[in-house]
């Protein structure tokens, strides 16, 4: 298992894990990261951003997941915890928890705060969220962008 930087020639996996993950939970709506224009090539997407970068997580040569961290308010120093996905096959076996601690560390070099926006029936998720000391917020910060969420959480990053 190797986590790593996203490449171009990871895009077209990385969008099918989400959209599969997204369709097989009946979230493929609009208001959600199914139709995120970027979903077509992250690895441009989170190249272009400043203090952004996206992971995958590669298992016996094939992308089995990625997470990403990219700026929500540059001003307030907050960053989004984006696209958390990964295959059926993988879930359940310590690889997001991974992820996140990657991201994590990357968010908390270049911001304050990391917010995140998901769906309470999506309780794995939920848990490790807060497992990694996020707070449930009761509304979406401004700025927000996928209206069919139902849960958002913030972290600080300066307390350790």
């Amino acid at each position: 298992m190797v986590i790593r930087e996203i490449s171009k020639e990871d895009n077209a996996q990385i969008k099918k894990i989400i959209q599969d993950s997204l369709k097989s939970l009946g979230l493929d709506i609009p208001g959600t990261a199914y139709f995120d224009p970027q979903l077509d090539d992250l690895h441009q997407y989170y190249t272009r951003l400043k203090n952004s970068q996206y992971w995958v997580v590669e298992i016996n040569g094939e992308v089995a997941g990625g997470i990403g961290i990219a700026p929500f308010d540059e001003r307030e120093k907050i960053c989004e915890l984006q696209k958390l996905y990964l295959s059926p096959k993988t879930q359940g076996l310590g690889f997001g928890k991974q992820l996140m601690e990657t991201a994590l560390a990357f968010a908390a070099e270049h911001y304050e705060k990391c917010y995140l926006e998901t769906q309470h029936e999506l309780k794995a998720a939920c848990r490790l969220y807060e497992k990694f000391g996020f707070t449930l917020l009761p509304e979406p910060l401004p700025g927000s962008e996928h209206s069919a969420m139902d849960a958002w959480y913030i972290k600080d990053l300066k307390q350790s």
